[in-house]
Formats: structure tokens, C-alpha cells, sequence
């Protein structure tokens, strides 16, 4: 993995979407619905991301995988406040760091505090628009250069290690090309492992095709088919899209 954007930008990132994500939390009830992932609440997405912030700074600090951390908020703790006690103590262990000082996570190709950032920052901004989405609030815009680096990080990481050690395959051997804000890159899925990198020429058989954002949100399935451009091989993105789920689920 190479960040696309630099490590101070991406704990500004992180910092600025918990924020974002914690006031469309306060004050809503916990079960109103995600629209863009039926079944999952406003509730249990903030759960999750503050329960993800402590997780992760126990990992840092104490140099591997906690096996118990404080996964719902204290008694009387707001989910608003859940998330804000969690994102400050992250956001400073992370910031204390070189972004390629080495420390553990979960992919072996990358071992260093420029992943957590990396990770962090979009599981965040993820998570933030489904909050908002959830409150019934405008979507907050994503910024090119924040959503380009997300393109990379699904493809890179999720497509490209996750549904590996998933032993998840497709059953046709193709390749869909996914282009946004003037880059594009090339997924193969099939019997094989899943992967991707920079356009070089390789026929696609199928295109995606969108804004940043719209890509962004697409790959991570917060976005319809109506908000990209698709064309070439419906059934060959359509494997690439499926497998994506089971990638980020």
C-alpha cells in the first residue's frame, strides 16, 4: 500500500469525520434505519466506530490484538460522546507517530501507523454517511483527493487481501476497469485471487465510471448503479460488485 494522501491529511481526516459523525449521532434515536444498508441502525454503526477507535488504540499501545475493550458506551455516556472519547485518544496516539514507525495490523504487506490513518479515516468517512444518511441529513461532501485515495484503499485492500484470506473467488476470469477523477485501475476477479492495479493497457471487459465520490461510495455499496456509469459486461461487473460485498461486509 502506498498512501495517496499524506498522513498528517488523513489524521485531519479522521479527526474532522468522527466529529462529523458524532454530531449526526447526538440527539437521534439509535434504530432509525441506515438507507443504504437495510438492516443496519444509526446505533449500531456509532457503536461500532467508537468500539473501532478503542480497539485500535489498546492494539497500538499495547502491540497486539486486545481480547476485551469497552465496546458500548458507559452508563449515561451519549452515543455522541461514545465516539468522541474514542476518536481524541486514537487521533493522538496515531499523531504521536512517524506514518511509517512499525506496529501491528491485519495485513501482513503493511505493518506500520500509515495503515491505522489510511484505515481509520475511511472507515470513518464510510460510516459518517451512513449516520447522516440514517438522521435524515445531507450527505457531507467528500473531498477528490480523500475519496480517489479510498478507490485505492477498497481495491488495494479490501478486494485485493480481504476476500483472500476469505478464500472467496468469482467463477469467471474477467476484468473491469473503475475510473474516477482522472485515474484508472483494473480489477480481475475469478477462480484466481482477486486483484488490482494501475491501467496499463489490459483490455476490461466492463467500466465503472463516476465522480470520486460516486465511485467511492459504490465500491463500498452505499451507492446505486444509477449514480456511476456502467457499461461493457453487466455480468462481469456485477461478479466484481458482489464480491466487493462479501469483501467489506
Amino acid at each position: 500500500m502506498s498512501g495517496e494522501i499524506g498522513y498528517a491529511r488523513l489524521l485531519d481526516v479522521l479527526a474532522a469525520e468522527a466529529g462529523a459523525l458524532a454530531a449526526a449521532v447526538d440527539g437521534q434515536r439509535p434504530e432509525r434505519q441506515v438507507p443504504a444498508c437495510p438492516g443496519l441502525t444509526l446505533g449500531e454503526t456509532a457503536r461500532h466506530v467508537g468500539s473501532t477507535y478503542r480497539l485500535v488504540t489498546a492494539w497500538l499501545r499495547d502491540g497486539y490484538q486486545p481480547l476485551a475493550w469497552q465496546q458500548d458506551p458507559e452508563p449515561g455516556q451519549s452515543l455522541a460522546d461514545y465516539v468522541r472519547a474514542g476518536a481524541g485518544p486514537l487521533v493522538d496516539r496515531l499523531a504521536a507517530h512517524r506514518p511509517d514507525d512499525p506496529c501491528p495490523t491485519w495485513w501482513p504487506a503493511r505493518g506500520d501507523h500509515l495503515f491505522w490513518a489510511r484505515r481509520l479515516a475511511h472507515e470513518t468517512t464510510v460510516h459518517r454517511m451512513d449516520v447522516q444518511g440514517a438522521a435524515g441529513r445531507p450527505l457531507d461532501p467528500v473531498a477528490d483527493d480523500v475519496a480517489l485515495d479510498g478507490v485505492d484503499e477498497v481495491l488495494t485492500l479490501w478486494l485485493g487481501h480481504r476476500l483472500d484470506v476469505l478464500t472467496v473467488r468469482g467463477t469467471t476470469e474477467v476484468v473491469v476497469s473503475i475510473t474516477a477523477g482522472g485515474r484508472t485501475w483494473l480489477t480481475r476477479t475469478g477462480p484466481g485471487p482477486a486483484s488490482s492495479w494501475p491501467a496499463d493497457g489490459t483490455p476490461a471487459a466492463g467500466a465503472v465510471t463516476g465522480s470520486p465520490t460516486a465511485v467511492y461510495r459504490w465500491l463500498w455499496g452505499r451507492a446505486s448503479g444509477r449514480e456511476v456509469k456502467i457499461s461493457g459486461d453487466h455480468d462481469a461487473i456485477a461478479q466484481l460488485w458482489a464480491l466487493l460485498r462479501l469483501a467489506t461486509k
